[in-house]
């Protein structure tokens, strides 16, 4: 599953990044490493950006650049 497709107040930990160059290096550099936690924790009227808690830092993602980050749910958390 993509992190895109990660429902509100969902836990999950990140697998793999499918992206590649500068926009890789920027996600990276935000914490988005396979192992880490993620949680989805506001989303904007429309549907994007999303903003996730990632190592105690907020991130605010469009849904182009969730899409590439692959996700494990945790914690009996599912999909909505």
């Amino acid at each position: 599953m993509t992190l895109d497709e990660l429902g509100p107040d969902n836990r999950a930990t990140v697998v793999a990044l499918e992206i590649r160059g500068t926009q890789r290096r920027r996600l990276m550099d935000l914490g988005l490493l396979p192992g880490t936690e993620v949680r989805v924790d506001m989303t904007s009227p429309l549907g994007d950006p999303t903003a996730y808690l990632v190592r105690d830092g907020l991130i605010a993602l469009r849904r182009s650049q969730a899409r590439a980050v692959h996700v494990e749910v945790r914690d009996g958390s599912e999909r909505q």
